[in-house]
C-alpha cells in the first residue's frame, strides 16, 4: 500500500494573491523564514529531514509533487504557499544520495474569521522510499509547526479511492468531515478530513486576552469612540 498521500489545495486558491505571492521576490518571504531556515536537521533511518528554505529548494518541491499528484498545479500554485508559509513546507532527503524523497506543503491562517485553521495542501513521497514512515513524519513536523503557530486545527482533502492516504491520516488522528462529490478535475470524490489541535499557552494567553477586551469594551457600552485594543500579532 503506498504512503504517499495526496491531498489537493484549495479547490479555487485566490489567483490574484497567487500572482502576488508568485511576483515577489524570496526576501519577501515572512519573518519567521529567516528562523526556519535555520532550523536544525532531523535525521532518522537514513532519511533527513529539513524546513523549507528557499526558492533554490523550488524545483525539488515541484519536480517531487508533479510526478504523483494527480492534479496539475502551476508555479503560482506552488509559490502561493512557498513564498507565504515557508515555515510549513518540509523536505526529505535521503541521507546517502542527498536526493529529495519527499515533501509537504502547507498554509495556515484565520478561517471565517473565527480560528486560526492549518491546511495540509500536499503531501508526496517518492515511490523509491514509500513505507519507511517518510509520510508521517513530514505531516508530523508541519502539524507541530503549525501548533506552534497558534492552530486550533489542520484540515485537508484526500481521495475516497486514496487508502494509504487516509490510513496515514487516521493514524495522525485525522476525522472524516463531510464527503465532497467530484471535488478533483479527475471526477473523483474527496474527504475533507479534520485534526483538532490543542492550544498552546501563548495561544490561549492572546484568547484569554481577546475575551477580556470583548468584555470591557461590552459593559462600557461601547461609548466614548473607545477601540478594542489590538492583540499581539494582528494588525490594529
Amino acid at each position: 500500500m503506498a504512503v504517499a498521500t495526496a491531498p489537493a489545495p484549495p479547490a479555487a486558491a485566490p489567483a490574484a494573491a497567487a500572482r502576488a505571492a508568485a511576483a515577489a521576490p524570496p526576501s519577501a518571504a515572512p519573518a519567521d523564514a529567516a528562523a526556519a531556515r535555520r532550523a536544525p536537521e532531523a535525521s532518522t533511518s537514513g532519511i533527513t529531514y529539513r524546513v523549507y528554505r528557499d526558492e533554490h529548494d523550488l524545483p525539488a518541491v515541484i519536480d517531487l509533487i508533479d510526478k504523483d499528484l494527480s492534479e496539475p498545479y502551476s508555479i503560482f500554485t506552488y509559490r502561493y504557499f512557498t513564498a507565504q508559509w515557508p515555515q510549513l513546507c518540509f523536505l526529505a532527503h535521503d541521507a546517502a544520495s542527498g536526493a529529495p524523497c519527499g515533501v509537504v506543503v502547507c498554509k495556515m491562517d484565520v478561517h471565517r474569521g473565527k480560528q486560526m485553521r492549518g491546511y495540509l495542501a500536499m503531501l508526496v513521497v517518492d515511490k523509491r522510499f514509500r513505507g519507511k514512515g517518510v509520510g508521517s513524519c513530514l505531516a508530523r513536523m508541519a502539524i507541530q509547526a503549525m501548533i506552534d503557530g497558534g492552530a486550533e486545527e489542520v484540515a485537508l482533502e484526500a481521495e475516497v479511492t486514496n487508502g494509504g492516504a487516509l490510513a496515514l491520516y487516521r493514524a495522525l488522528g485525522f476525522v472524516r468531515d463531510k464527503r465532497l462529490h467530484r471535488y478533483y478535475l479527475s471526477g473523483n470524490d474527496a474527504y475533507r478530513l479534520k485534526l483538532q489541535l490543542p492550544l498552546t499557552q501563548r495561544y490561549a494567553e492572546r484568547r484569554a486576552r481577546e475575551r477580556e477586551a470583548i468584555l470591557g469594551y461590552a459593559e462600557g457600552g461601547g461609548e466614548g469612540g473607545e477601540q478594542l485594543p489590538a492583540v499581539e500579532g494582528e494588525v490594529a
